[in-house]
């Protein structure tokens, strides 16, 4: 199997700090790693559009969020798909994309649900909200996709 430039990255710096995982360990962080470049990537659009939503467009917070959210996760499966997870080729693909949608829409609702609780309840900045919410979902995303996507 070839070798992507992340993975040249991560024996690298294994190599250099004297440090051996074994192979399935190995893939896994690998795996986590990319994972947290396609999030970290979904987060900055998830966190672009929710303030133009909010601030430019004068939308309400769970519109604003509901919107932004919507939008990376678009790119989210496009990039998890493609780089982070070993899709299960035999797996129906339409299957595979309800699956993703049906936790990417319960990933929303927890999101909404935190962001409702820290921003009306709390009187937490909305962007602040957001990086809590992010975190926990987060966490969600790769275990439910690690799960249902492999």
């Amino acid at each position: 199997m070839k070798k992507d430039k992340i993975e040249y990255l991560f024996d690298s710096v294994c190599k250099l700090f004297h440090l051996k995982f074994k192979s399935k360990t190995r893939k896994l962080l690998i795996q986590i790693f990319k994972f947290v470049i396609v999030g970290g990537i979904a987060t900055i659009i998830d966190f672009v559009f929710l303030y133009i939503f909010r601030e430019f467009c004068h939308f309400p917070v769970l519109v604003s969020n509901t919107l932004s959210f919507c939008i990376s996760v678009i790119y989210n499966y496009t990039a998890s798909v493609k780089w982070v997870f070993d899709v299960n080729k035999e797996k129906d693909a339409k299957k595979q994309f309800i699956i993703f949608i049906v936790f990417s829409v319960i990933g929303l609702l927890l999101n909404n649900a935190i962001m409702w609780l820290t921003v009306d309840f709390l009187s937490i900045y909305y962007m602040l909200a957001k990086i809590i919410a992010t975190v926990i979902v987060m966490v969600f995303n790769f275990v439910t996709r690690k799960i249902f996507l492999e």
